[in-house]
């Protein structure tokens, strides 16, 4: 059988799933010509493995109290979760997002091994406190794995509460976070002078700004980075709409254009995990087939780059 072929029978057969709902029982590696091994970086801190591709929430979990979108969630995270997934993150920016993941994973018959990862994203210590206990509640979980400062918003304050919580043993790491252009040099000045576990930053295939300072800073300092909008908002698939995954990606077992970009970005050296989010079932275990088998070297992110400014 043909390359062309495999490829054509996994989309067909990868359609037939999804009309039937029955995509959620199978996870990326069985879906391989081959079986592949799933991919695990290390936080730097710690030295604890961490599967490369994680679960973001904005946008795609705020569904309120819809029963059947949070149906779909819950599938959502079946898949997620038998493709290897673990770390799942959120805000409570992200409208009923904690809500509904809590929810969803109370769904869930077998309890799945979670990496929880939110964001206290207000003013003043103690609306902060009251903020992250709350989000304890609505994820469902004793403590969070991964505690930010979203949008470096009150940073002083909140950084001083996490580093008592961590002590404490309420979290396990801290970390800061944005998604904004214009804070890159305050993050850079917070990242050279405080210590963080975490730092979750904006970066994929079109937009390598931070490649220049805040990717090599954060290696340096040891800080695990988390990667937002590999897709930027959806913007890189209007490029390739009608084109045709080169040949060439198969000798790093990539098989859509959604796990051209996502290999890219891991194969970053100092990138730790990227979180896209969605809410269909197809892009889900697409999405997890990117954290499988074989990434990028550094001559072929720069031929990934030239092909992808050709298009």
């Amino acid at each position: 059988m043909s390359n062309e072929l495999k490829t054509y029978n996994r989309r067909k057969f990868l359609k037939q799933l999804s009309a039937l709902g029955a995509v959620g029982l199978l996870c990326p590696d069985v879906l391989f010509a081959k079986p592949l091994p799933v991919i695990y970086k290390k936080i730097p801190k710690s030295g604890e493995a961490l599967p490369v591709v994680g679960l973001g929430s904005s946008n795609t979990f705020d569904i309120g109290s819809d029963k059947a979108a949070l149906a779909n969630i819950a599938r959502l995270l079946k898949i997620f979760f038998d493709s290897r997934g673990s770390l799942i993150d959120s805000s409570p920016m992200y409208g009923s997002s904690e809500q509904v993941i809590g929810d969803a994973l109370g769904q869930l018959k077998k309890k799945p091994k979670l990496f929880s990862a939110t964001k206290v994203w207000t003013d003043g210590k103690q609306a902060g406190i009251t903020q992250m206990q709350q989000s304890m509640q609505r994820m469902g979980v004793d403590k969070f794995d991964l505690m930010q400062i979203h949008n470096l918003r009150d940073w002083k304050t909140h950084l001083k509460t996490l580093k008592e919580w961590k002590e404490k043993g309420k979290i396990r790491y801290l970390g800061i976070t944005t998604s904004h252009g214009r804070f890159h040099a305050r993050l850079e000045e917070l990242l050279k002078k405080e210590s963080f576990d975490f730092v979750q930053l904006s970066y994929n295939i079109l937009d390598r700004e931070v490649e220049k300072k805040l990717l090599p800073l954060a290696a340096e300092r040891g800080v695990a980075v988390l990667v937002n909008r590999p897709y930027q908002r959806g913007n890189l698939f209007k490029k390739t709409r009608g084109k045709n995954l080169p040949e060439w990606s198969k000798e790093f077992d990539c098989n859509s254009w959604g796990q051209f970009f996502l290999k890219f970005i891991l194969s970053h050296p100092a990138v730790t995990c990227v979180i896209p989010a969605t809410s269909k079932a197809k892009h889900m275990l697409d999405n997890m087939g990117a954290g499988y088998g074989r990434l990028p070297d550094a001559k072929t992110r720069e031929r990934m780059i030239k092909t992808f400014a050709a298009l």
